[in-house]
């Protein structure tokens, strides 16, 4: 059916009544504009949401990094630590709504590189995932990027093996003072002031002249006067109990070995992480006995060249093997650091005839031992000057100044230290161990 002419007509007035109204246009203007309006505030939201849960994921990036780098995870491996930091990670972001991530894109990297003494790791955390959306879906946005990474980086004192060559040739029994070596000089006046407290099992056929036919060890005994191996003694089993609470300190572990030189290359302890029982070990340090003076035994005697020094340089090369970095990781092998503790003088055989000199004289040990990566930590006891004695005129006084210069030398730098006669050796020797370790700290 048509429309009639009248309802032609009702229509046009009502359009021309509604065109001059204006109230109808701003209704419909806002109408329209409020779609886009409120999809941006929308949309506002959803990114505002999406930095909020961004800055919750760099808070546990953060934490994931730092947990590869703890006091703790520094001695375990890279692998260890990047597993410890990825599981930190995961758990986090796990805990984080409305966030969708793929395994795949939740990374860590751990890097673990040597300088000197100290080991750095550096442990990297990257992350990309997406924070859900609502408003932003209407228009097909169903979530926003949130990506970061997070850095952390920590240094600590490496692994190390301390190997200690300790003298114990007849001159260490000299008195450890000026007021000690006095008291035996005079004690031992029908020897001609003899200042050394040497150790023998026939002392009667020297004929010394002491009280009751004793030596001059149990004469020092007697007289309370305190010999230099006394000190040395005393000095390695305080720093067989420092070297155990340094390392708890640094977060690392440490081991040593104890030899001794005289006219032998005898092993104390060999390496351990047991430092009580090398406590143990270094309390039966003392300097060698000898049958009288002249001989070891009854026969063998060898005009008391019983101090082969460069023969104790010589087998600790052999004894040490090649060191690594220190780092823990696997197929690494601790640093390795040797201790020397003598007065520096040798009397032993070479080529032919007797000689008396200072250590490393004539074989440059100490380069062929620092050329394999081994630091050398050298605590040189003053020989000290004895003009009462006709042995230290003849054979000694001759080479006295280049003693301490020949023991610096074979120091790796930073690590010689000198103790005069009333010098306190312990001190000395912890200073020296300190100094070799002391390098580690956080960045």
């Amino acid at each position: 059916m048509k429309p009639s002419l009248n309802a032609f007509r009702h229509l046009r007035q009502l359009v021309e009544r509604l065109l001059p109204e204006s109230r109808g246009n701003v209704a419909v203007t806002v109408a329209v504009l409020m779609v886009p309006l409120v999809l941006a505030l929308g949309m506002s939201t959803d990114y505002t949401l999406a930095r909020t849960r961004q800055d919750r994921l760099n808070g546990i990036a953060d934490t994931a990094a730092l947990a590869a780098v703890t006091p703790t995870m520094m001695n375990q491996t890279t692998a260890t630590a990047r597993a410890a930091a990825l599981a930190v990670l995961r758990s986090g972001v796990a805990t984080v709504p409305n966030v969708t991530y793929d395994s795949d894109n939740m990374t860590v990297t751990v890097t673990d590189t040597t300088n000197g003494t100290n080991v750095t790791r550096v442990a990297t955390v990257n992350f990309s995932a997406a924070s859900s959306t609502v408003f932003s879906a209407i228009v097909g946005v169903t979530g926003l990027p949130v990506t970061g990474s997070s850095s952390a980086k920590s240094a600590i004192s490496p692994k190390i093996d301390f190997y200690m060559l300790l003298d114990t040739s007849p001159s260490m029994a000299i008195a450890a003072t000026t007021s000690g070596i006095s008291t035996m000089v005079s004690h031992t006046a029908s020897q001609g002031g003899c200042a050394f407290a040497c150790h023998q099992t026939d002392p009667a056929s020297d004929n010394l002249g002491n009280p009751g036919g004793i030596d001059n060890y149990q004469l020092a005994r007697n007289l309370g006067v305190t010999l230099r191996i006394d000190l040395v003694n005393s000095a390695v089993q305080n720093l067989m109990t420092l070297a155990p609470t340094t390392a708890s300190q640094n977060y690392t572990s440490y081991r040593v070995a104890l030899y001794t030189i005289d006219y032998n290359f005898t092993r104390l302890a060999s390496l351990t992480s047991n430092f009580a029982a090398a406590k143990t070990a270094a309390g039966t340090l003392q300097a060698v006995t000898v049958y009288h003076n002249n001989c070891l035994t009854a026969s063998n005697c060898n005009s008391d060249e019983d101090s082969y020094l460069d023969m104790g340089l010589q087998q600790m090369n052999s004894v040490m093997p090649t060191p690594g970095t220190g780092t823990g990781n696997a197929g690494d092998t601790p640093e390795e650091v040797m201790f020397i503790v003598t007065d520096g003088v040798e009397d032993y055989i070479y080529n032919g005839s007797r000689d008396f000199g200072p250590i490393n004289a004539h074989s440059d040990y100490c380069k062929t031992i620092k050329d394999r990566g081994i630091r050398i930590a050298f605590l040189y006891l003053t020989y000290n000057p004895l003009p009462t004695n006709s042995y230290y005129n003849s054979h000694i006084a001759p080479i006295q100044g280049s003693i301490a210069t020949t023991a610096q030398n074979c120091a790796s730098p930073g690590l010689y230290f000198q103790v005069n006669t009333d010098g306190d050796i312990s001190g000395a020797l912890t200073t020296l161990f300190q100094k070799a370790v002391s390098t580690a700290h956080l960045v």
